[in-house]
């Protein structure tokens, strides 16, 4: 049977909150409220979604996006999908297994290294009149943002700038972020969403704490 092509059933959906300021980071962040009382909120909903988000964090080329969206047979596309979050769930069970002080499990790991041996797989080295660049060897297959996906976080998990990884303070969130900042002190994975909103919290705690009243305590006889 011929597959028909990928066609996503969702109308445009708005851009990513991109707070991680690492694509890796910003993927795992992809499944919002992951540590909700009610559960999470899957954000790469179908194929379409996994395309614009390595466009936007230009992880891919604007041609090689509107390739993918017009050549991908719609079975492809679904279990690309399911790769990419078998990743990204691996990815953030190592990451936080490390800001907790524990030693990633041994199944994440292997998944991590599968995914990470398939994408340095498909990369060529090219000569180019400003020298040699890897460059994807395959850049029409469906894999492809998989593949770019994988190459950014193995070299975030490779390099010493894992050390500065954060998981956001406010416990509703927890999302992911490269903490650039000069002392290495920031606490929120966006100032203007949750670090307002922790503000917010603490001033009304103080406030209604200062307005209840005392209950005079008890002499002891």
């Amino acid at each position: 049977m011929v597959m028909g092509r990928y066609h996503s059933p969702h109308p445009p959906r708005p851009a990513f909150e991109l707070s991680g300021g690492h694509p890796a980071l910003d993927f795992v962040n992809t499944l919002d409220d992951r540590f909700a009382p009610g559960g999470p909120s899957e954000l790469l909903k179908d194929y379409g979604d996994l395309v614009r988000f390595a466009l936007q964090t230009k992880l891919l080329q604007p041609s090689q996006a509107r390739s993918l969206a017009s050549a991908v047979e719609a079975g492809t596309a679904a279990r690309v999908l399911r790769a990419a979050r078998e990743l990204r769930e691996a990815l953030a069970a190592t990451f936080y297994a490390c800001l907790e002080g524990r030693s990633p499990a041994v199944a994440d790991v292997g998944v991590l290294e599968r995914h990470f041996h398939a994408a340095y797989q498909r990369l060529e080295l090219r000569w180019h009149t400003a020298g040699m660049s890897w460059q994807w060897g395959q850049a029409s297959q469906a894999e492809l943002p998989l593949w770019a996906l994988a190459r950014a976080a193995s070299e975030l998990l490779l390099s010493g700038a894992r050390e500065r990884v954060r998981a956001c303070g406010a416990q509703s969130c927890r999302w992911l972020f490269l903490d650039t900042s000069k002392n290495h002190t920031r606490r929120w994975c966006n100032m203007r969403v949750c670090g307002n909103r922790m503000k917010a919290r603490r001033f009304h705690a103080r406030h209604a704490d200062a307005h209840r009243p005392r209950t005079p305590r008890s002499r002891q006889h």
